[in-house]
């Protein structure tokens, strides 16, 4: 991946959100190498953080770090707004930011974790594009690439289905944005990964659960976060899917295919 080269996205301004670690951290540093300027968003991983707007520069790209809790709509509201001022514009949103919170069976939820669940992997999605699509179309036009999961079809491993629910929500937001959206020519898609191998699952997976689960992998692997990017930087160029919207593109080693 390191030599691929989108000339397109040379110049254009990207807020990824949850870019600290994982799958957002790969994706900052690939956009980075195409010369794009890259949001980084982070909340509580500041070190790391760092460490990817640096990789980002030494890419050849430009960075700028933006801190804010996602599950709270005035801080991911301030962070879409603050990377569009430092940079001049906004072509594009990643909305990666999401978690787990915890493994809750259904049966034992709370109206505290529904909200900590939803407020994290849904409602931050709704307010970071309501922020970022004055700027969009101001610019003519952009993208909006959501992170579900495959989850979001599964039904998730035990005590995850709030989790997979949340990731469903964003599934069909992305699908109902990219028919409103599109009318500004703001494209908006979805990439869903399936079993990758981030401190998310480090957190909330215990090797016993991923040993089962990549017995249901017919690529024979576990992914890796550098595994999603390409399907990103596919889906932020209007050359090469420019006629897409409202898909969602499975990353999961065949794990799951609809």
């Amino acid at each position: 991946m390191e030599n691929l080269i989108l000339s397109e996205l040379k110049g254009k301004a990207v807020l990824i959100t949850g870019a600290s670690t994982g799958i957002g951290a790969a994706l900052a540093k690939a956009f980075g190498a195409q010369g794009a300027m890259v949001g980084v968003h982070y909340n509580s991983s500041e070190s790391a953080a760092k460490s990817v707007a640096e990789a980002v520069e030494t890419a050849g790209g430009k960075a700028h770090l933006v801190r804010a809790d996602a599950s709270k709509s005035g801080e991911i509201a301030r962070a879409v707004e603050e990377t569009a001022a430092v940079f001049g514009r906004l072509d594009g949103l990643i909305n990666n930011a999401g978690g787990m919170v915890a493994r809750l069976p259904y049966a034992e939820m709370t109206d505290e974790h529904y909200d900590a669940v939803m407020d994290l992997n849904g409602r931050s999605v709704l307010a970071a594009t309501r922020a970022a699509l004055p700027h969009m179309k101001a610019a003519g036009g952009g993208f909006v690439i959501n992170t579900t999961s495959i989850a979001a079809r599964n039904g998730a491993s035990g005590g995850a289905g709030l989790y997979g629910s949340s990731k469903a929500f964003v599934a069909n937001v992305t699908r109902g944005m990219a028919k409103e959206f599109i009318a500004f020519g703001v494209r908006v898609n979805a990439v869903a990964p399936g079993v990758i191998e981030t401190p998310f699952q480090e957190r909330y997976s215990t090797p016993d659960l991923l040993k089962a689960q990549l017995g249901t992998i017919p690529q024979g692997r576990l992914g890796v976060a550098e595994d999603c990017v390409g399907a990103y930087l596919f889906l932020a160029c209007q050359s090469l899917s420019g006629y897409i919207i409202g898909q969602t593109i499975e990353v999961n080693g065949g794990m799951l295919m609809p």
